[in-house]
C-alpha cells in the first residue's frame, strides 16, 4: 500500500507534464560504411612501391636496368633503286607463272613480245623481260620459235646423245622401232574404244534424261518422279564408289578414262601377243626414261 501511492504520485505527475519523445536513431552496422582512413595513411606508398622504398632504406636497392639504345632509322637504307628492283623481280615471277600457265611447249616470239609488255606495262620494259628470261634460261628463243619449257629440249636432247653415244649400229634398234610401231597401233584402237564408251554413256545419260522429262510432265507427276530420281542418283554415286574402291582412282572422267584405256591396251596386247617384257628391256637399254616403261602398264 505504502508501495502504490508514490507510484500514482508518479504517474499523474507524468500526465500532467509529458516527457519530450526521443528521437531514435538507428545505428547503421560496421559494413555499410567504409572506415575512414587518417591521411597519413593514404600518403604511405603500398605494393611494389612500398617493397622498392624498404630496399632504398636498407641500403639493397639495385641499379635499374640500363635503356636499350635506341637505334637510328636510317632512312637513306631503301632507296629508289632497290625499289624498281623488287617491282622488276615481282614483274618477272608474275611473267614466268603466266608463260607457265601455258599448256602449249611453244609459241610465236610476237605472242611472246605481247605477254613480256602487258607483264612490264609498256614495250621497252617489256623487252627488258623479255631479254632476261632468255637469258636466265626459263624459255629458248629459236628465231621466231619461243620454247615455255627447256627442260623437256634438255631432257630429249639426252637422249639422243646418249642413244648416239652408247648403241649407234645396234641391231636391237629396229626390234624395238617394230614393237613400238605395233604399240602405237594397239594404242590407237584402245583409245578409239574407250571414247566410244565414253560417247556411249553420253547417249544412255541424255536418254535417261528426256524419259524422266516426259514421265514427270506428261505420264506421271513430280510427286511420283521425285523418290525415283533421287534413287536413281544414289545408285549413281553408289556405281562411282564401287569404281573408287576397286580401282583406288578418283571417280571423275578422267580417271575412267584412264583406267578403261589402260584394261583395253593390256587385253588387246594379250590378243596380239605383244611381248611386254622384251619391250621394257629394250626401253631401258636405249631410253634415259626407264620409269616410264617399268609400271604395270605402258601408257
Amino acid at each position: 500500500m505504502a508501495f502504490r501511492r508514490p507510484l500514482l504520485r508518479c504517474l499523474l505527475d507524468l500526465g500532467r507534464n509529458p516527457v519530450p519523445a526521443l528521437k531514435l536513431t538507428r545505428r547503421t552496422p560496421g559494413y555499410h560504411s567504409a572506415p575512414r582512413l587518417p591521411p597519413e595513411l593514404l600518403s604511405l606508398p603500398l605494393g611494389e612501391k612500398l617493397r622498392e622504398t624498404l630496399r632504398r632504406v636498407d641500403g639493397h636497392s639495385p641499379a635499374p636496368p640500363p635503356l636499350l639504345p635506341q637505334m637510328p632509322l636510317d632512312r637513306g637504307r631503301f632507296s629508289v633503286e632497290d625499289a624498281r628492283k623488287l617491282l622488276r623481280a615481282t614483274r618477272l615471277e608474275m611473267l614466268k607463272g603466266k608463260l607457265r600457265s601455258i599448256r602449249s611447249s611453244t609459241i610465236s616470239y610476237d605472242e611472246f613480245l605481247r605477254i613480256c609488255d602487258e607483264a612490264g606495262d609498256d614495250h621497252e620494259k617489256g623487252a627488258e623481260l623479255a631479254r632476261t628470261l632468255d637469258k636466265s634460261g626459263n624459255v629458248i628463243v629459236l628465231r621466231d620459235v619461243v620454247i615455255l619449257r627447256p627442260e623437256q629440249v634438255a631432257k630429249f636432247m639426252e637422249t639422243l646423245v646418249y642413244r648416239s653415244l652408247a648403241m649407234p649400229n645396234d641391231p636391237r634398234r629396229g626390234e624395238l622401232d617394230r614393237l613400238e610401231r605395233e604399240k602405237a597401233r594397239i594404242d590407237q584402237r584402245a583409245r578409239a574404244q574407250v571414247w566410244t564408251e565414253l560417247y556411249c554413256g553420253l547417249g544412255l545419260l541424255v536418254a535417261q534424261t528426256a524419259g524422266f522429262m516426259r514421265l514427270t510432265f506428261w505420264e506421271l507427276s513430280w510427286d511420283v518422279m521425285e523418290p525415283i530420281c533421287f534413287f536413281t542418283a544414289s545408285v549413281h554415286f553408289a556405281v562411282a564408289y564401287c569404281f573408287f574402291l576397286r580401282t583406288s582412282t578418283e571417280p571423275s572422267f578422267e580417271g575412267y578414262f584412264r583406267r578403261r584405256f589402260l584394261t583395253k591396251q593390256r587385253k588387246m596386247m594379250d590378243a596380239h601377243k605383244f611381248d611386254v617384257v622384251r619391250y621394257r628391256e629394250l626401253r631401258r637399254a636405249f631410253y634415259l626414261d626407264t620409269g616410264r616403261a617399268s609400271g604395270p602398264a605402258l601408257a
